[in-house]
C-alpha cells in the first residue's frame, strides 16, 4: 500500500469515527428487557481497552448481562476512544481525532440522559451508577471527581449535580497519569493525544489520586496483585486518596486474577471472581 492510499484510508476511518460520534444516545445500549413493576437501579458499564478500543464482549455485554440478571437496568456505553486506525497509523499528529474530554463527555451525556428519562426507562433517577474496567475504570472515577464541570460545553445542564453518578465501581482501573513507574502509557497516550501526552499539567489534571473530593459518591474498587497490564499500585494510590478524604468506599485486592476478566469466571481466578458478590453486598448496604 502506497503512502497516498494509506492516507486516504486513514481519512476515511477518521470521517467514519466523526459520523459515528454524532449518534448519541445510540452509543448507549440497554441489555435488560425492562418490564419491572418498580423502578430499577441503573448501571452504565464502561468497558476497557486502553482508551484505544473497547472490550465489548467481556467487559461490556458480559458484565451488563450479569448486572441485568441481578435486577439492574444495565447499559453499555461505547464512549469515544482513540480507535484502532489512529493507534495503527498515528493520524492524530494531523487530525484531532478522539481524545480528552470526548470520553467523559459521552459518559456525562449518558448519565444526564438516563436521569432526564428515568421514569420512561423504568429506572430510579437517584440510583444511577457507573461501572468501569481498566481505562473504563479511570473514566467512571473521572465522572465522580469532575461532576461539577460540564465538559459537554455547548449543552445546557440545569444542575451540575445531575452529572454526578450515585455510586461507582472501578475494576482494575488506570489511575495515575503522572507517577512513574505506575503509568499505563498506552492509555495515557490514547486519552491525551500525541502532543498533549507530554503536558505535565494535563497529566496531573487527570491523575485521579490527585483529585479525590469528599463529596464524591461511594466507590467500590477492585484489582489484583498479579495484574500484568495496569500496575496494582494504581488502585492503592486511589484507595489511599479516598481514605484521606473520608470518601465512603470499599477496596478489594486479590492475590491472583490478572487483568481483563470482567464478570467472566473462566477468565479470572476462583479467588478474584468473588468481586461480583462483594459488589452486590456492598451495593445493597448503600
Amino acid at each position: 500500500m502506497g503512502k497516498r492510499s494509506l492516507w486516504v484510508l486513514t481519512l476515511l476511518f477518521f470521517m467514519a469515527e466523526i459520523a459515528f460520534s454524532q449518534g448519541f444516545p445510540k452509543r448507549l445500549t440497554r441489555i435488560d428487557a425492562g418490564g419491572s413493576d418498580s423502578l430499577r437501579p441503573a448501571v452504565i458499564v464502561c468497558p476497557g481497552g486502553s482508551y484505544s478500543w473497547h472490550d465489548m464482549k467481556t467487559e461490556g455485554i458480559g458484565v451488563a448481562q450479569w448486572l441485568a440478571s441481578e435486577g439492574f437496568a444495565a447499559f453499555v456505553l461505547r464512549y469515544r476512544v482513540q480507535g484502532v486506525p489512529a493507534f495503527a497509523f498515528g493520524y492524530r499528529f494531523v487530525f484531532r481525532g478522539h481524545q480528552h474530554p470526548d470520553a467523559l463527555c459521552d459518559l456525562q451525556d449518558a448519565i444526564l440522559y438516563l436521569r432526564r428519562n428515568a421514569h420512561s426507562l423504568g429506572i430510579d433517577p437517584h440510583r444511577i451508577g457507573v461501572m468501569g474496567f481498566s481505562a473504563g475504570g479511570h473514566l467512571v472515577v473521572s465522572a465522580a471527581e469532575f461532576f461539577q464541570t460540564d465538559f459537554r460545553k455547548d449543552k445546557a445542564t440545569e444542575r451540575l449535580d445531575s452529572l454526578r453518578p450515585d455510586f461507582v465501581a472501578s475494576v482494575y482501573p488506570v489511575v495515575t497519569l503522572s507517577q512513574k513507574p505506575f503509568v499505563h502509557k498506552r492509555s495515557r497516550r490514547a486519552l491525551l493525544g500525541e502532543y498533549r501526552k507530554h503536558s505535565h499539567r494535563l497529566r496531573d489534571s487527570l491523575s485521579l489520586e490527585q483529585h479525590v473530593r469528599p463529596d464524591m459518591p461511594p466507590v467500590f474498587l477492585v484489582n489484583c496483585l498479579d495484574d500484568p497490564i495496569v500496575h496494582y499500585h494504581n488502585s492503592e494510590l486511589l484507595d489511599s486518596a479516598l481514605t484521606a478524604r473520608s470518601v465512603p468506599h470499599e477496596y478489594h485486592q486479590y492475590r491472583t486474577g490478572g487483568h481483563g476478566f470482567g464478570a467472566d469466571s473462566l477468565k479470572s481466578s476462583p479467588e478474584c471472581i468473588a468481586w461480583k458478590q462483594s459488589f452486590l453486598d456492598w451495593y445493597h448496604k448503600l
